[in-house]
């Protein structure tokens, strides 16, 4: 198993509940990832239920410092994406570190 779930990954996971065909099932993905990115770009914040919310914050200007150098750099404004974990996501997340099996929950 990969550490990294792709988006052929979620196609695949849709394909085995809903029993569409997986061009009906990548259509779905991309569509759902589309929307959020999209809502995003805009500055909305996009919460998923039990999951977690994706928001955008603002950086302003600030002075930063090289670390092989040490001379200062300007660091210009930018907008970050920023994704905060739902209680629950946390949750299951520290399960899995305290050694607890996920079929206990």
């Amino acid at each position: 198993m990969s550490d990294t779930c792709t988006r052929a990954d979620l196609t695949e996971a849709v394909y085995r509940k809903l029993g569409l065909s997986r061009t009906e099932c990548a259509s779905i993905v991309e569509f759902v990832l589309k929307e959020m990115s999209e809502r995003i770009a805009k500055g909305e914040k996009v919460k998923l239920s039990s999951f977690g919310s994706f928001l955008v914050r603002s950086k302003g200007r600030r002075i930063g410092r090289n670390p092989k150098t040490g001379v200062e750099v300007p660091i210009e404004p930018r907008r970050v994406l920023v994704f905060k974990p739902s209680n629950i996501l946390r949750a299951r997340i520290n399960r899995h570190i305290d050694g607890k099996a996920e079929a206990e929950a």
